[in-house]
């Protein structure tokens, strides 16, 4: 069986090294790209993010991957948003006033209610019988946040507590979200990576 190819979203907002050298080891093929050809061509979409989500919105509007990504989800193209990338395929955002999402995924991203802010390791505690999460249940995971998603309880797969509790991964089939970082998260990371990714890729 050939390898999955998985197209690395560059819109200019992102750790992307990490994240390909993190793809390459849980065994994809990777292509960075911020051209639609080259994305059309890719089994899967991930949407990588660091920093604030007005700007990262403003860089996929400028970019034209706004429309790209919304299409891809409306023709149920495989599609994982990563820490702010996963913020961004919310409906909103009120980090630094209010600022309107990708939209794909219901819910709006709020402040943390229960610490300034969120980084370090924490485990997840996994909240739906989803085979791409159930090796991951009580693994440590790298966090780094201060905003995060709420609103979308239906298609919560897992959660962290802070000690508030946290969204810490979304799925709604073949669309999913990682609050913390994989690639920054040693073996679990790589792990649940490649069963997400597999999980979504054949959906």
């Amino acid at each position: 069986m050939s390898r999955l190819t998985v197209g690395l979203v560059d819109y200019g907002v992102g750790n992307l090294t990490s994240v390909t050298h993190a793809l390459h080891d849980a065994g994809f093929r990777v292509r960075l790209a911020g051209d639609s050809t080259v994305l059309d061509a890719c089994d899967v979409l991930l949407l990588p993010g660091v920093g604030a989500f007005p700007s990262a919105m403003r860089k996929l509007r400028e970019t034209g991957l706004d429309v790209y990504l919304r299409d891809a989800a409306k023709t149920n193209r495989p599609l994982l948003g990563i820490c702010l990338g996963m913020q961004l395929l919310a409906e909103e955002s009120f980090e630094m006033g209010h600022s309107r999402g990708l939209g794909i995924l219901p819910g709006r991203v709020i402040p943390l209610r229960d610490t300034p802010w969120h980084i370090g390791w924490n485990s997840l505690e996994c909240t739906v019988p989803d085979s791409a999460f159930q090796n991951s249940h009580g693994q440590y995971f790298y966090f780094n946040h201060s905003f995060a998603l709420n609103g979308a309880s239906e298609h919560v797969a897992a959660v962290a507590h802070v000690p508030g509790t946290v969204t810490a991964a979304v799925r709604r089939g073949r669309i999913a979200g990682l609050q913390f970082h994989p690639e920054k998260s040693q073996h679990a990371g790589t792990s649940l990576l490649r069963a997400l990714i597999l999980e979504i890729a054949h959906a």
